[in-house]
């Protein structure tokens, strides 16, 4: 085995190759799940609340350990988490897979959460241990464009399977990936850990989940309870409130106990690029959901495209970033990543700008090339500096820990996009309704009009549940209405939805392309590693 080890170590390439296939298998969970939402309701006769606890399960259990996850990786080392996460996560898979009722679906994707949290932060940790600075921009352009690949992919290849195999081979798909990932590990991934002894702060532990945990509950549930009352006196704001104060009290004392063994050392964040690309990373994480969202469910339930055509109707923005994510790994490498970074972030802007611009009712699908293009050719050239500048000049010991909060922060940053702009879509939803419906209701007889706009209206304050070939099922028809003018309400209301979607999708748009012109400015505040600072160290690296 050492003998194994020590020629993996001469490849850490194939070491990345194999680390990366456990990330690509946890990140492609988040998104290709939600196309396949459909098929579960019927499958599983799941409430919406049920549904909602099908997606958002697992994401609260991922945030809530990945600090946790990342310290544990430093101190049992990050092949045995690794190790461990793949397993939990393929059990998980398996029990989601064969689950027989929506209780069961939701328990088994909350383990998939923990499997993946623990697996995910080791990635990046074997970046840091593994490559030298001037190096690692590559490694982490791979390790970069994986895990967009995987988000981006998530809603092609789910519809794909969900389409020709059935929702539960959504989740199959993990198991022989899970097994191949943990036949390879054991051949070929070393054990990096360093031969210093650590001990966990089970304190700090506590404090950290049970703050995120509150966090990303609050952010995910506000919508659902009205940001109000979710049971007897406790409010949504109180649970936000307390989860904040809960992380104040864990930095507390992370700092107090700083000279000891901390879950959090607060030394990382003396590193300035560090600190500034964490920034970047969760505008990065909220551009990813707070266009993707709203953009998918346009396809369609606004275009009438079936899941599967809806995922390849995003699938050139996954071209993009699989080629350009190694290329700007290399650029990266070769002339530091902040500029590259810089241009990267404004191009996913104009990406996002050509989509809002190119959308309406009518809309080809494949109009919206030019964007999809431009914005994967942005987040291709995103990853790599974001990463190979938050690690750069990081030390190797703190890289599990450090891959933790990237992979919180870039998650958190999710959760809130998808409060924000699923709350934002919403209440310009609601709105549009009611002025469409008002504007088109004179083509109706007047028997009818009153009725029309109410429907609208109610459904509007009902929560409005948007999907495929749903676009008019917020009318209910007065008994005795002609055949003729039954069709005429129906194509109505059909108009109504179409044309107020478009109108509210378009300034929900707007937010994330403001979070990332904000990032692409904050990338002025990295110090730039000068490359022939880096030379004789590289020199004296080879020699050795």
């Amino acid at each position: 085995m050492a003998t194994t080890a020590r020629a993996a170590a001469r490849n850490p390439w194939t070491i990345m190759a194999i680390l990366n296939l456990g990330l690509f298998m946890t990140m492609l969970d988040m998104t290709i799940v939600n196309i396949a939402i459909p098929s579960i309701i019927s499958g599983l006769q799941a409430t919406l609340d049920q549904l909602l606890w099908v997606i958002n399960g697992y994401s609260l259990v991922y945030a809530m350990l990945l600090i946790t996850s990342g310290r544990l990786g430093d101190i049992l080392g990050p092949r045995n988490l690794f190790l461990a996460g793949t397993l939990v996560f393929a059990a998980a898979s398996a029990g989601s897979g064969l689950s027989h009722s929506a209780t069961e679906l939701i328990a088994a994707r909350a383990g998939q959460g923990v499997g993946a949290a623990m697996l995910a932060p080791q990635t990046l940790a074997y970046v840091a241990a593994l490559f030298p600075p001037e190096r690692r921009g590559s490694a982490s352009g791979m390790t970069g464009g994986i895990a967009g690949i995987a988000l981006v992919a998530g809603p092609t290849l789910g519809g794909f399977i969900t389409t020709h195999f059935g929702w539960a081979w959504v989740f199959f798909l993990n198991l022989p990936i899970s097994v191949v990932t943990v036949a390879l590990t054991l051949l070929f991934v070393p054990d990096v850990r360093p031969g210093v002894g650590h001990r966990l702060d089970f304190l700090g532990m506590l404090l950290a989940t049970a703050g995120i945990f509150g966090v990303v509950f609050g952010l995910i549930e506000g919508q659902r309870y009205n940001w109000g009352t979710v049971w007897s006196f406790v409010t949504i704001p109180e649970i936000l409130g307390a989860a904040v104060a809960v992380l104040l009290l864990f930095l507390l004392t992370q700092y107090v106990r700083r000279a000891g063994e901390p879950l959090l050392p607060l030394a990382i964040f003396r590193q300035r690029n560090f600190t500034a690309m964490i920034v970047v990373i969760a505008a990065v994480g909220f551009a990813i959901i707070g266009i993707f969202l709203p953009f998918t469910i346009y396809l369609q339930s606004v275009l009438g495209l079936s899941a599967q055509d809806a995922g390849l109707t995003v699938a050139p923005t996954v071209i993009a970033i699989m080629v350009m994510a190694p290329v700007s790994g290399a650029l990266a490498d070769r002339i530091g990543g902040k500029y590259l970074l810089a241009a990267g972030l404004l191009l996913f802007v104009v990406g996002m700008a050509l989509i809002a611009q190119t959308e309406s009712p009518t809309s080809d699908r494949w109009s919206f090339l030019p964007g999809l293009l431009v914005a994967g050719i942005g987040m291709g050239l995103t990853f790599a500096p974001l990463y190979s500048i938050a690690l750069r000049t990081l030390d190797a010991r703190f890289g599990g820990v450090a891959s933790g909060v990237i992979n919180t922060v870039q998650e958190v940053g999710s959760v809130i996009a998808s409060a924000a702009v699923g709350a934002l879509l919403q209440n310009r939803l609601a709105t549009a309704l009611h002025d469409q419906a008002v504007e088109r209701a004179p083509a109706l007889p007047d028997a009818v009009r009153g009725r029309f706009v109410d429907a609208f209206n109610s459904a509007a304050s009902a929560g409005l549940e948007v999907g495929r070939g749903e676009t008019g099922t917020a009318v209910s028809l007065p008994p005795g209405v002609p055949s003729q003018v039954s069709h005429q309400i129906l194509q109505l209301a059909n108009t109504v939805f179409t044309n107020a979607y478009v109108s509210a999708m378009r300034p929900t748009l707007v937010l994330p392309m403001v979070i990332v012109a904000l990032a692409a400015v904050t990338t002025l505040a990295v110090v730039q590693q000068p490359r022939a600072a880096e030379t004789p160290a590289a020199e004296a690296r080879e020699a050795a």
